[in-house]
């Protein structure tokens, strides 16, 4: 019936023949082409703007330049963070045409000259710059040096209100007038204007500027900030150009890096990212993670996953010596452990009084001789004391009687099985990870010492690439015995060959530290994600960061901020292949299906999950 209807509604002439419609050409009037997906549902033209449907289009031209154009001029309305469309068309004009003007208008500008000095008027300075610069130009064109070109530049701001649309109108005036150039929208010709803008090189527009090579050179668009070197891993997208921000943190002037984002908002995720894709490059990766993050990536990269609780079958003892290397001898080696010890200890006993501090240390070093352990000792053929023989040791001490029993619960009370052990962990793996999640919070921060310092006597064992990840790193901020060792570490890693990287979602604490900021100025890499408004104003005062970066760290969304490298700095994109994402997730919905995924792939077939 509908087809019969549709012939009802044809008024012919009653002489006419009545051709019928085919099948084809009804089908064709109902399928959708390029054109009909594109095309705005409604379109209004007037004559400051043009109305696409739900956005508002105002197209301008560039109708004034300065006498001299700066490089990169044109940099900042390429990276405004705004939506625009720019066309720039270039008409070349035939240099014996041009030269040919150039000879009268040289001609008239002398002659002016000629006749001011003739009626005895003081010099015109304006008169005298133009004659130069004709004839400089005049000099380099019939040289071959230089072209003339016919330039047009157009530029299409959109937006959904009119008053949206004026505000990014004055903020473009502004940023280009303030280098004098002056910009005109296109009154009555926005048509002309909009399709001149279109990917389709048309130039209807035609307000063109006579401009020779060199200021022409100046406007070139693929300018932007760009953050990247030849080699490296992927970091991220540049959210400014979508080009690739690549960087390999051991060429630069240190590895070290530090992380700074809100709970949530993929700072781990990032890190992770990093891990994957590090491995790749012939590194060890060794991980102190707080929160258990990163136990399925261990299991997926074939790594090592030690929980260190007071549960725990895993054991460090804080006494081990690492055998000197080559460039150091074994009193360097022993020296410097006995002052690690002592700032363990500080942290155990919750601080210690100047006299404390030189029994502990007399302590230590009676302990060591009790094993026979001394500066002339071969420490690859020894067997290292243990809490308990220091115990025994601080005991026969005069004055010793407070931190004897301080010291009782690490040896015979509840925390006795965490720390007075032989070390049974072996980091001879490319992926290691230390959890400390099941650690009570009292001792998180001794045992992420014992730990770094553990790691510290085998990075200088051996000469390797290696990156230390510290996640929460805060927790060793609060102590400053465990910061300083923390920045020596990041101040001598270099020397061994070791990057350290640090997250944080506490950055209040962080920074709270004396060794907070100097842990970021050693840092080449630094990377900011989403940050709390509580935390923002003193990050910017760091960071040094603009009100508009300010604002991009507080609306960012989930894995995006920006990046640092030295005194450069994008804003950046964190993104992951699906199989990268599917390894390194943590939010817990994902987790919880891959759980389930997991399981069901183990389960037999017919069993119940």
């Amino acid at each position: 019936m509908a087809l019969l209807d549709f012939f009802k509604t044809k008024t012919l002439p009653s002489s006419a023949p009545v051709a019928p419609i085919m099948p084809e050409a009804i089908y064709k009037q109902g399928v959708l082409e390029l054109q009909d997906v594109i095309a705005p549902s409604a379109l209004k033209i007037t004559p400051r703007e043009i109305n696409l449907g739900d956005k508002i289009a105002r197209t301008f031209f560039v109708m004034s330049y300065p006498r001299v154009l700066t490089d990169s001029w044109f940099a900042p309305v390429i990276n405004l963070d705004r939506v625009l469309d720019v066309s720039i068309f270039i008409h070349p004009i035939d240099s014996a045409e041009i030269l040919k003007k150039f000879q009268k208008k040289v001609a008239e500008v002398q002659s002016q000259i000629m006749t001011r000095e003739e009626k005895g008027l003081v010099r015109d300075p304006i008169l005298d710059t133009a004659y130069r610069d004709l004839e400089d130009l005049r000099d380099q064109l019939q040289q071959a040096q230089e072209r003339i070109f016919d330039v047009a530049v157009y530029i299409t701001i959109y937006g959904a209100t009119t008053e949206e649309l004026n505000k990014i109108e004055s903020e473009l005036k502004s940023m280009l007038e303030s280098r004098l150039v002056y910009v005109k929208p296109a009154l009555f010709q926005q048509e002309q204007g909009f399709k001149s803008v279109l990917p389709i090189g048309r130039d209807e527009l035609s307000v063109h500027s006579k401009l020779n090579s060199s200021p022409l050179s100046s406007i070139f668009p693929f300018v932007s900030f760009d953050l990247t070197s030849d080699r490296g891993i992927l970091y991220g997208v540049n959210r400014h150009n979508a080009s690739l921000v690549l960087f390999d943190r051991f060429s630069l002037e240190n590895y070290n890096s530090v992380v700074f984002a809100k709970s949530g908002s993929g700072k781990s995720y990032a890190m992770k990212l990093e891990i994957l894709r590090t491995l790749m490059f012939d590194t060890e990766v060794i991980v102190i993670d707080p929160e258990r993050e990163y136990e399925f990536l261990s299991q997926a990269v074939g790594g090592r996953y030690f929980n260190i609780s007071l549960n725990s079958e895993h054991h460090i003892n804080p006494f081990d010596l690492a055998p000197p290397r080559e460039d150091e001898s074994a009193a360097d080696v022993l020296r410097s452990n006995i002052v690690a010890l002592v700032g363990m200890f500080r942290i155990m006993l919750g601080g210690l009084t100047p006299e404390e501090d030189a029994i502990i240390d007399k302590a230590i070093t009676e302990t060591y001789a009790l094993k026979d352990i001394t500066i002339d000792s071969n420490f690859a053929d020894i067997e290292p004391p243990l809490l308990s023989d220091f115990e025994l040791v601080l005991a026969g001490m005069q004055g010793s009687e407070s931190l004897v029993q301080r010291l009782s619960k690490y040896t015979k009370g509840t925390w006795s099985g965490f720390i007075n052990q032989a070390t049974n962990v072996d980091i001879n793996k490319k992926f290691v990870v230390f959890s400390v999640r099941d650690m009570e919070d009292d001792l998180k921060p001794v045992a992420m010492y014992l730990i770094t310092h553990y790691i510290w006597n085998t990075v200088r064992k051996q000469l390797k690439k290696r990156l230390l990840v510290i996640d929460e790193a805060w927790w060793m901020m609060k102590s400053e015995d465990t910061a300083s060792f923390l920045y020596s570490m990041a101040k001598r890693g270099r020397k061994y060959y070791l990057g350290l990287a640090t997250i944080t979602q506490d950055v209040d604490d962080f920074l709270k530290s004396p060794y907070g900021l100097p842990m970021i100025t050693n840092s080449s890499l630094q990377l900011l994600l989403k940050q709390s408004p509580t935390t923002i104003d003193n990050l910017q005062k760091t960071f040094n960061l603009s009100d508009e970066e300010k604002y991009l760290l507080l609306e960012s969304d989930v894995g995006e901020g920006i990046f640092f490298a030295g005194l450069k700095h994008v804003a950046i994109k964190v993104i992951a292949s699906y199989t990268e994402d599917q390894i390194i997730t943590s939010d817990p919905s994902q987790v919880l299906a891959l759980r389930k995924m997991r399981q069901g792939a183990s389960a037999p077939a017919g069993a119940p999950l």
